[in-house]
């Protein structure tokens, strides 16, 4: 048994290696800038937490105080302008805090390549392995191509290119070889470092047993899904800044994740060597095939078992702001929309539709002003109102709901909302449950802090909408919530 930390476990490979790192028998630290966003996953009580960023160098070295295997987690996927330098900063503080607190082993999930000109964020993150293996202490880099699992954002885009396009022109890209891995592959190389014996310090190739072009994929994915054939017709002209907005208009992945992804497939990414199996040998069946990858992802979807979404991690660029406390804050003006409505149903009944908005359930008015707003927030960089849920009836702190992220949830209570949409200021979103002299009682909150003259003139502007948009919101909820009651009755 030893003592791992992992950074990154609010996103979407951490959230998934903490619980099978607990089932392994390890101690579990994890490492986080945001611990609130932890509370409410089902492992939360099992695991220690440590606030840090990485770039701090004393509270990382506090967070690895103790630890024998740190897990590195962290990359800066879709951010713009200066990642490069800050995913180089975060690795070197953490390596040098590691080696400070004695640690035996970083472990590091890397992108694979096979030589040729590498996109921005390949070439971040091989310089990232780098920096581990050439610090004090010894550290495994896994390399891996196209991760397939319910919710990663490769197969996201995957997924929704296939569906919605029967006949596509396509990138060249979409003859570049790669080699996918299932997730539940990646998760047991991770989980067996923890183990692994000996002072070992170098990367690894990490790959499923199919190679593959994005082509075949898709093909792949379409027998599986049971679609008829794709047709597929590659052209030259798509450069990946047009094919990342074209996957952004398409899929639920906005255009600033889709880029990193779309680079990444210019570049074969096959992998050259499989000295890992030294160290961690392949299951006695092999390992996962990448149509059984889609068959595993497909079943998680159908049973609304998707533990962690791409959609997990901090959308970048969007504000992790707290809701001010608005009776003497001194930080400036907050526009406030607030509305009540008694509800003929219980208050349990009203709390299920509550938890259960956006996503394919919709936001209970106008579904043509949300989809514009959606719409108009892709096109101008944002995530847009298609990134959906995770489950379609529960939520926890951290989840994204189209485009916001739940910030705050007392069940049966209250759920906060911040908003994760392009805008020139910080947007919150309140729905609870109240109650008045026994009967049940929905109030709804909508807060706005501008920010400088456009965020005033923003608000001023949008005014009326949203009289019209909240304005119909309690009706239509508090009908939701009466049908959800007499259903229950019958």
């Amino acid at each position: 048994m030893a003592r791992c930390l992992v950074t990154g476990a609010t996103g979407y490979i951490g959230g998934r290696l903490v619980p099978e790192l607990l089932a392994a028998g390890h101690e579990v630290r994890c490492m986080a800038r945001s611990p609130a966003r932890l509370r409410d996953l089902p492992w939360a009580g099992r695991v220690e937490v440590a606030e840090a960023d990485a770039t701090d160098a004393e509270a990382t070295l506090r967070a690895l105080d103790g630890v024998e295997v740190a897990y590195y987690l962290i990359h800066a996927m879709g951010a713009t302008g200066r990642f490069a330098e800050r995913d180089r900063l975060a690795a070197r503080t953490f390596a040098r805090a590691a080696e400070r607190a004695g640690v035996r082993r970083i472990v590091y999930l890397g992108g694979l390549t096979a030589g040729g000109e590498l996109s921005p964020h390949m070439r971040s993150r091989a310089e990232v392995g780098e920096i581990f293996l050439s610090c004090g202490v010894p550290a495994v880099v896994l390399r891996a191509a196209v991760i397939i699992g319910s919710g990663s954002a490769s197969f996201e885009m995957l997924r929704y290119l296939t569906e919605r396009l029967p006949v596509m022109t396509t990138p060249r890209w979409v003859r570049t070889r790669t080699q996918p891995i299932a997730v539940r592959d990646v998760l047991r190389y991770l989980v067996a470092w923890a183990d692994v014996p000996g002072t070992v310090n170098r990367a690894f190739d990490v790959g499923g047993p199919d190679v593959l072009t994005y082509a075949d994929m898709m093909h792949g994915y379409a027998a599986v899904a049971g679609l008829p054939h794709r047709v597929i017709i590659p052209v030259p002209m798509l450069t990946p800044r047009l094919s990342s907005l074209w996957v952004g208009l398409v899929t639920p992945v906005p255009p600033g994740i889709a880029r990193p992804l779309v680079e990444s497939l210019r570049a074969e990414a096959v992998c050259r060597e499989h000295d890992v199996a030294r160290y961690v040998p392949d299951p006695p069946g092999g390992l996962t095939g990448f149509l059984d990858a889609l068959t595993l992802a497909l079943k998680k979807i159908k049973e609304a078992d998707v533990a962690t979404r791409w959609s997990s991690a901090s959308t970048p660029g969007a504000p992790s702001d707290p809701l001010p406390t608005d009776p003497g804050w001194a930080g400036g003006s907050l526009y406030v929309d607030s509305r009540n409505r008694v509800v003929a149903a219980s208050p349990a009944a009203l709390w299920r539709v509550i938890e259960g908005i956006g996503g394919e359930n919709g936001w209970y008015s106008l579904p043509g002003a949300w989809w514009l707003r959606g719409l108009v927030d892709r096109l101008v960089g944002g995530v847009g109102l298609r990134r959906g849920r995770r489950d379609p009836r529960r939520l926890r702190v951290g989840d994204s709901i189209d485009f916001w992220r739940v910030e705050e949830l007392l069940p049966g209570r209250l759920l906060r909302l911040r908003a994760e949409m392009r805008l020139p200021g910080l947007a919150w979103l309140e729905l609870g449950v109240g109650d008045d002299g026994g009967r049940t009682v929905y109030t709804q909150r909508a807060v706005f802090h501008p920010r400088g003259l456009l965020g005033q003139l923003y608000w001023w502007s949008i005014s009326p909408f949203h009289g019209l948009i909240f304005g119909r919101m309690p009706v239509n909820v508090a009908a939701a919530a009466a049908r959800e009651e007499a259903a229950e009755r019958t």
